[in-house]
């Protein structure tokens, strides 16, 4: 007897299964992509999954200080707090297809870090991990760097040449 995943519209979960025994599964919604399917089944990822591991890639890469623009990274700081740090996913946008993704990231990278650099490192890194991951062909990673950071407690300038 086969059985499959719940649908959470239909049957509350595996503990009730239909009555012929089967359990159907949910249906990939417009934002799923199909990873896999073969004769034992479907394989599908959600366009979220993809954006977080461009998220979590691109933040791997030494110089990147945060994704998103100063207004995007004020709220995913609110909604960080929220629901936790892991689920940021501020500054990326993607879009995928049945075999193909692309994508698009802001950031802010720290001085005095070469940004031509950093941006090359991040693209390919998002490149690598997101192939690795979900052997979609990633076609494109546009990156807009929206500002530079600083560390310390502001701006290079916020003290004066003198006292």
């Amino acid at each position: 007897m086969a059985r499959t995943l719940p649908d959470a519209t239909t049957s509350p979960g595996l503990d009730d299964p239909a009555a012929d025994g089967s359990v159907t599964a949910p249906a990939p919604t417009s934002t799923d992509i199909v990873a896999s399917e073969g004769g034992k089944g479907r394989t599908t990822i959600a366009e979220s999954v993809v954006a977080k591991i461009a998220s979590l890639a691109a933040k791997e890469v030494e110089g990147v200080d945060t994704l998103g623009g100063i207004l995007s990274g004020a709220i995913s700081g609110v909604v960080g707090r929220i629901r936790g740090d892991e689920h940021r996913t501020a500054g990326v946008g993607v879009e995928v297809g049945e075999r193909q993704a692309a994508v698009d990231l802001s950031m802010t990278v720290r001085y005095p870090y070469p940004i031509h650099e950093t941006a090359e490192a991040v693209r390919e890194n998002v490149i690598d991990r997101i192939e690795a991951m979900t052997g979609l062909d990633v076609v494109e990673v546009n990156i807009a760097i929206t500002d530079l950071s600083f560390d310390g407690t502001g701006s290079p300038g916020a003290t004066g040449r003198v006292e």
